[in-house]
C-alpha cells in the first residue's frame, strides 16, 4: 500500500436483500478514514512507546524524539514561520478554544454567523456578521465592521465550509484585517485535507486543524501560529508539563514557555505521530493530481444530481464558486435523516443528515429555498463528502440510490 491509501477501502456491508456490497463512505467531512501512513506510524512507534520528555530510558528518549519530529513536520505542512508555535491539541475545537482563552483582555472577535460551532461559540466579545451572498460582500462586510470596532480585534474565519464546501476568500479578508492591525485565525479543518495550507499564503496569523479530518483519526489536532499571545496567556491545562517550577506555598509557581505551556499532562504522542505522518505524505504527494481527481468527482456528482430534481444543492456564493469535495442538499418534502438512514441500510452508502454543527448557516441556506415547496426547514440537509480513496463508482451509486429513495 502507498502512504495515502485508505485503510478499509474494501469494507463490505450486507443489504436487506442479502447482497453484500462494498461500503461507500461519503462522510469524509465528519471524519475521514485512516490513511496507511497514519496506521504505519502508530504501528512502528508502539513497540518503543513511552512518556515524552525528561525520561532517561530508551522508550522515553525515542518517544520524545518522535514527538518533537512530529511537531517539526506539522510546522512545515502549515508553513510555520520563525517564532511560530505548534501546539498539539485534541482537535480543531480544542485548538480554537485554547486560542480563545489566550486572546488579550477586551479583544473583539469578528466572525461570520456561517461558522462551524467550533469557530462560532468559543470566542469572547464576538461580533457576528451575517453570512454574505458573495466573497466580495464578505470582504466589504469585514471592512465596514472594522471601521466601527473600537479597541483590539481579531478575525476568525473558516477556510472551507463544512456545509457547502465553498472555499472562502481568506487571503482577501486577511489583507483587509491586517490593514487595520487585526490578526487572522483560520479554521482549516475542512481546507487542509483538500488544499495545501500555509500561514503565509493564506495571510493567517493562526491555523487550526484536526487529525481525524486529515486521515489520521488518533485524537490529535493542532494550533499553529504566533507565539506572543500564547506565551502571555495562562496555561490552557494546568498540570505537569505546563509548570516549570512549583513552590511549597500556594501561588509559588512559574509556567513553561513555548508549546509545553499549553500541553499540560501526558500528550497524545501516537496521535501527533499519526498526524505528522499524513502531513509528511501530503507534502511529497502530487497535490495538483489529487485536486484534479477530487474536482472530477465533484463535477460528476453535481452533474448527476441535475437528474434528481427532488434534491437541490445549497450554497452561499453560487454554483460556480470553488469548493472542496462537499455537497449538501435540500430535500423538499423529504426528511433528510430518513433518506440518509435508507441510503445506509438499503444501499450501503454512508452520508450525513442534519445541520452539521452549523445551525445558523443551515437555517439561512434553507430559508433561501422556495418556502412553499420546502417546508422541512427544521430537518436540515443531506451531505455527501469525499476525498482520498473516493471513486466514480461511489459517486454514481450515490446518485442512483438517492434518486431511488426519493422516488419512494
Amino acid at each position: 500500500m502507498s502512504a495515502l491509501d485508505i485503510i478499509g477501502d474494501d469494507l463490505k456491508t450486507e443489504l436487506p436483500s442479502g447482497e453484500t456490497v462494498r461500503f461507500a463512505h461519503l462522510d469524509y467531512a465528519a471524519s475521514a478514514p485512516c490513511a496507511e501512513a497514519a496506521a504505519q506510524a502508530v504501528a512502528e512507534l508502539l513497540p518503543r512507546y513511552g512518556s515524552v520528555h525528561r525520561g532517561t530510558g530508551v522508550r522515553s528518549q525515542t518517544s520524545t524524539v518522535a514527538y518533537e519530529v512530529a511537531r517539526d513536520v506539522v510546522a512545515e505542512f502549515a508553513g510555520a514561520r520563525p517564532g511560530d508555535q505548534v501546539i498539539f491539541t485534541r482537535n480543531t475545537t480544542d485548538a480554537l478554544n485554547l486560542l480563545a482563552r489566550a486572546l488579550p483582555p477586551g479583544t473583539t472577535t469578528i466572525l461570520f454567523d456561517g461558522e462551524h460551532h467550533a469557530n462560532l461559540l468559543p470566542w469572547p466579545n464576538p461580533l457576528r456578521l451575517a453570512a454574505p451572498p458573495t466573497p466580495e460582500a464578505a470582504v466589504a462586510a469585514l471592512e465596514a465592521a472594522l471601521a466601527e470596532v473600537d479597541g483590539p480585534a481579531v478575525l476568525t474565519v473558516t477556510g472551507a465550509r463544512n456545509v457547502t464546501g465553498e472555499v472562502w476568500p481568506v487571503r482577501e479578508l486577511a489583507e483587509v484585517a491586517h490593514a487595520y492591525g487585526v490578526r487572522v485565525i483560520v479554521d482549516a479543518a475542512q481546507l487542509a485535507p483538500h488544499h495545501p495550507v500555509s500561514l503565509g499564503e493564506l495571510g493567517a496569523d493562526y491555523l487550526a486543524f484536526s487529525g481525524h479530518k486529515l486521515y489520521a483519526p488518533f485524537g490529535a489536532g493542532v494550533l499553529v501560529g504566533r507565539s506572543d499571545w500564547l506565551d502571555a496567556a495562562a496555561p490552557y491545562l494546568l498540570g505537569g508539563g505546563a509548570s516549570a517550577t512549583v513552590g511549597d506555598r500556594t501561588g509559588e509557581l512559574t509556567w513553561a514557555d513555548g508549546p509545553a505551556r499549553h500541553e499540560g499532562g501526558t500528550p497524545n504522542l501516537l496521535g501527533a505521530a499519526a498526524l505528522a505522518a499524513v502531513c509528511a505524505a501530503l507534502l511529497i504527494a502530487d497535490r495538483d493530481a489529487l485536486h484534479r481527481h477530487e474536482q472530477e468527482l465533484l463535477a460528476r456528482l453535481r452533474e448527476g444530481l441535475r437528474d434528481v430534481p427532488q434534491a437541490r444543492e445549497v450554497s452561499l456564493f453560487g454554483p460556480d464558486h470553488p469548493r472542496v469535495g462537499i455537497v449538501s442538499l435540500a430535500l423538499p418534502g423529504h426528511d433528510p435523516a430518513e433518506v440518509a438512514r435508507r441510503l445506509g441500510r438499503e444501499h450501503g452508502i454512508g452520508v450525513r443528515a442534519g445541520q452539521f454543527c452549523a445551525h445558523p448557516l443551515v437555517r439561512r441556506l434553507l430559508s433561501t429555498e422556495n418556502s412553499e415547496s420546502c417546508g422541512t426547514a427544521g430537518t436540515g440537509l443531506l451531505r455527501a463528502s469525499f476525498g482520498l480513496g473516493s471513486t466514480t463508482e461511489e459517486i454514481d451509486r450515490f446518485v442512483t440510490a438517492l434518486a431511488a429513495v426519493l422516488r419512494n
